[in-house]
């Protein structure tokens, strides 16, 4: 799946090998000797090269790319289009790698697009000063310790998408860029990895050209960089299936049978994940992290796993994320906080357990490239417990208590994920079993006691905030919310600009469906009722009002009522109908 992105998101050192082939040798004998459990392994006589501050690279493409975990991408950057600058981050320098190397990544891919850079036409030079830019970014990050995975970016949908139609000429610029990339980088460390295309697309051809387009191109860049000599005679090579997708078992193999052809132990196969279309964007009715969404996760990387990994051939999965989240050029969090940190909390699960290296995609969205501080602090420590062990989540992580009437008990479920849990705090203060809370089984219940007390004057919102901690990994979050049903107010205006006026009243939205009084879908997703957050329609929490969008507005049918559900996190529902008729539109609450 091709990631989307807003435009406003969606940028070697020389080898020494005289006598170190021996040390390495006579260094990994002494660690075998002593049995010291090491990250990396050392490179064999003839393939071994000095790395970043004497680090050696291993020799076997699987431990290589092993000691590349975790990676993260320095997106909506050298990739941007026109310039480095042009998708709101700023110029790349060694603080950004220090940032990112500080918290434990240890290789970087740096995606380039080349095309606005080069001449369209033969012999389809690449402006020097940008090519000497690359190098530099791509220096620093090595200086920094860090593998480095570099690829041929955007080009992949900008001229690289028409070999069908354009054969020869698309080759042949493919085949200059290659040439010019593999020169400039010859002597730089085997920890730079070179990475064929991102996420190759062809259009107007069919599934047997699409898997033969690809194939020539791949070896194509094979054979160029093996010829240009220097550490490129055996730099680890990266290749892609068509749109770097996991998805369709049909491509994995085509992958795995053109590695196997191409006969070199040094390659790599890349796909990308950013996990079940309808959660990653939020359409559809897929709020939750449930089980249909966790089968899609668990399921595409024991595909990784068994096309590849077990065959002896790394993956590296060059892009995931979720599409619309965390994106900090949005004032909604399209898909809610919790059951994103659940989607992250497994995706490292499913690496470690699938022997599978992880590029988390960034564009600017994690680090702040301006001040160099991660956005989301318990995001950044569900990502990086990941790594190393399982964390346990539950149910929710909000509490829902009404502003009215008795206070009961209210009851969630834990995902103990193999651990144990411990207890619940409110800051430093314990929670107490048995008056507090109880726990049956994977029964987490907050007691009417605890409640009362934690929800004070009863104000909406949040009134505190708990942490139920296990024996590994974050606590997980728990924000104790009062609230009532949320109140809609009729309201008029245009298909252009359409607001319904609304006190949330301490809840937040999860969804809205849309339907005709037939019971037909209304709206631009018309194969659902339930329609795309943030494109179909979005809260306004700050100005108390539900948008409509010009979208989801000039989709619907002109004189035809649509009811539209709200769904809300406590479980409420708030029905309203909205009529266009021409240009303007209504909305009542009857």
């Amino acid at each position: 799946m091709q990631q989307i992105r807003p435009p406003a998101r969606d940028p070697g050192r020389r080898s020494r090998r005289h006598g170190f082939e021996r040390v390495a040798m006579l260094v990994l004998a002494l660690l075998t000797a002593v049995g010291l459990a090491v990250g990396t392994a050392f490179a064999a006589p003839g393939h071994a090269a000095p790395a970043g501050r004497g680090k050696v690279v291993p020799a076997n493409a699987m431990d290589a790319v092993a000691a590349m975990q975790p990676s993260w991408n320095l997106g909506n950057t050298l990739d941007a289009i026109p310039d480095e600058t042009s998708w709101g981050n700023p110029l790349t320098t060694k603080a950004t790698f220090d940032a990112v190397k500080a918290q434990g990544f240890r290789s970087v891919r740096i995606p380039v697009t080349w095309s606005n850079h080069q001449s369209a036409t033969a012999p389809y030079t690449i402006d020097p000063t940008y090519m000497s830019r690359v190098k530099q970014v791509v220096d620093l990050a090595l200086a920094d310790n860090l593998y480095v995975v570099l690829n041929v970016h955007h080009d992949s949908w900008q001229w690289i998408n028409k070999m069908a139609t354009d054969h020869d000429q698309v080759l042949a610029r493919f085949n200059a860029t290659w040439d010019q990339i593999a020169t400039k980088f010859r002597d730089s460390s085997r920890q730079l990895l070179f990475e064929s295309v991102n996420e190759p697309v062809f259009d107007n051809a069919s599934d047997a050209q699409k898997t033969q387009l690809l194939n020539e191109l791949n070896t194509s860049f094979h054979s160029i960089v093996r010829q240009k000599g220097g550490e490129n005679a055996t730099r680890f090579l990266v290749l892609p299936t068509q749109a770097s997708s996991p998805d369709d078992q049909r491509v994995m193999d085509e992958l795995a049978t053109a590695i196997s052809s191409l006969s070199d132990a040094n390659l790599v196969a890349t796909v990308h994940y950013y996990s079940f279309w309808p959660f990653s964007v939020n359409i559809a009715g897929y709020t939750r992290f449930d089980a249909e969404v966790q089968k899609n996760l668990t399921d595409t990387f024991a595909r990784m796993h068994d096309t590849f990994v077990a065959k002896g051939v790394p993956v590296y999965l060059g892009e995931y994320s979720l599409l619309s989240y965390p994106d900090y050029t949005r004032t909604n969090d399209i898909v809610q906080r919790g059951e994103a940190l659940k989607y992250f909390e497994a995706v490292g699960y499913a690496a470690r357990v699938n022997g599978v290296t992880t590029a988390l995609w960034d564009a600017g969205s994690f680090l702040n490239r301006n001040t160099l501080q991660w956005r989301y602090a318990a995001l950044s420590a569900q990502i990086k417990s990941s790594w190393t062990t399982r964390s346990g989540t539950a149910s929710s992580d909000r509490v829902f208590v009404p502003k009215t009437g008795a206070i009961t008990a209210r009851t969630l479920t834990l995902n103990l994920n193999g651990t144990t849990f411990q207890g619940l705090w409110q800051g430093s203060t314990r929670l107490t079993q048995g008056r507090d809370y109880t726990v049956s089984g994977s029964q987490l219940t907050l007691t009417a006691t605890a409640l009362t007390r934690l929800t004070g004057n009863r104000d909406y919102g949040v009134n505190a905030t708990l942490q139920a901690r296990f024996s590994s990994g974050v606590p997980w979050q728990l924000d104790v919310t009062t609230y009532d049903t949320p109140v809609l107010s009729q309201a008029s205006g245009t298909t252009n600009s359409f607001a319904v006026p609304t006190q949330f009243r301490g809840d937040t939205l999860a969804t809205m469906e849309a339907k005709y009084a037939d019971g037909r879908n209304a709206g631009p997703a018309d194969w659902t009722s339930y329609q795309q957050f943030d494109t179909a329609f979005a809260p306004d929490y700050s100005g108390n009002a539900l948008t409509l969008t010009p979208a989801f507005l000039n989709a619907v049918s002109d004189g035809t009522p649509v009811t539209l559900t709200f769904h809300f996190w406590s479980g409420a529902t708030v029905t309203y109908h909205v009529t266009k008729s021409g240009g303007s539109v209504t909305g009542t609450t009857s």
